[in-house]
């Protein structure tokens, strides 16, 4: 069975994380109140970041700039898209 968390993201009980997603406090906090679910909304978006943003994650300014758009994403006002985004069509 399942650990269950009380996500943030979706409001509700849904299954969570196997073990904190990311090193530190922020990754522990993650583990507690993000489910799967709301995981894997995060990492599509991240990789959007990184698409558009032309982001290489092995560059510190980088990672810094994903961690805090990561807590701004579960538990801030949520992370906006880059300006004049675009979500490619789908066939």
């Amino acid at each position: 069975m399942s650990r269950m968390v009380q996500c943030v993201i979706l409001k509700r009980e849904a299954p969570g994380l196997d073990r904190p997603p990311y090193p530190g406090p922020l990754g522990q906090r993650i583990f507690e109140q993000v489910s799967r679910e709301a995981w894997t909304r995060w990492v599509q978006h991240q990789v959007m970041l990184i698409n558009e943003y032309r982001l290489s994650p092995m560059e510190p300014k980088a990672r810094q700039f994903l961690a805090a758009e990561m807590e701004k994403f579960f538990f801030g006002a949520g992370a906006e898209r880059p300006e004049g985004y675009r979500p490619q069509e789908q066939d």
